[in-house]
């Protein structure tokens, strides 16, 4: 019945929201947590304060294992409501985990973006092993200096 809801209400209008969250719920409650994350989602496009939906789509991310986007609504909900004890709890629970999961998805990503340089510059006879950066602790600039070798003796 809240897709029938959904359906009929105008597209912008703030019950919409309410309609999408009660639907989220069933899906929680079903354990489709990627549906609650898609409705949630939808119903924060058109409430973007919505507490109730971030906390729901925040304990979605968390039983999928996306610690991050967990500990991001949970941080939200905290920012607009600090008295919420379950927000503030996960907030401090995720902390260490959401840290991890980014250093991760930062190291991951970094590889892929070395492996696409390398085979452009392999091109060339070259690869990112042999450039060097050197941050400046002053400034936080970096240089980036050419070495042939790449570094081995």
């Amino acid at each position: 019945r809240y897709t029938e809801a959904i359906e009929e209400c105008p597209e912008k209008h703030k019950e919409a929201a309410i309609f999408y969250n009660n639907r989220a719920t069933c899906f929680f409650k079903m354990g489709d947590h990627d549906r609650v994350v898609q409705d949630c989602s939808a119903a924060l496009r058109l409430d973007p304060d919505y507490t109730k939906c971030l906390l729901r789509r925040a304990q979605a991310y968390e039983m999928q294992k996306k610690a991050a986007d967990a500990y991001d609504d949970f941080q939200r909900v905290v920012k607009l409501d600090s008295s919420n004890s379950i927000a503030l709890a996960a907030s401090r629970r995720l902390e260490g985990p959401a840290r991890e999961e980014r250093e991760k998805q930062k190291e991951e990503m970094m590889g892929k973006l070395k492996d696409l340089g390398n085979s452009v510059l392999g091109r060339f006879g070259m690869s990112l092993d042999n450039f060097k950066t050197v941050q400046d602790p002053n400034t936080g600039s970096y240089s980036v200096s050419y070495d042939p070798g790449g570094g081995s003796a």
